[in-house]
């Protein structure tokens, strides 16, 4: 993997390690929101939701337009793609040991009598 890319998946797991980041971005699975909009469910000041925002942009995962006086965000799942790319390489590593396990096992009860 190139460093280009093992940057981008270290700034989406980094981005995504936040709870508030995880719910905006479950926010704009829905469509696009405004900063007020998605500052409307969190105990928290639009600049505070801003900054979270600044994090998501920077890792790739929202684009911020730019509507007259309105700056609506939007997901990017590019990043997201990566990433779960990424992790399915590790889930079909472990999931074949799983199944490896589970023949060996089969194997061993029948060696022991138990089936």
């Amino acid at each position: 993997m190139s460093d280009v890319a093992t940057a981008g998946l270290d700034a989406t797991f980094a981005a995504l390690a936040d709870p508030t980041r995880r719910a905006i971005l479950a926010r704009l699975r829905g469509g696009e929101a405004s900063v007020s909009e998605l500052a409307a469910p969190f105990a928290m000041s639009q600049p505070a939701v801003s900054k979270h925002l600044k994090v998501l942009e920077r890792a790739g995962l929202i684009t911020r337009g730019r509507d007259a006086q309105r700056r609506p965000c939007r997901l990017r799942p590019g990043p997201l793609a990566e990433a779960a790319d990424w992790l399915e390489t590790y889930r079909a590593f472990w999931e074949d040991r799983f199944q490896n396990l589970d023949v060996l096992l089969g194997e061993l009860k029948r060696e022991s009598g138990d089936e």
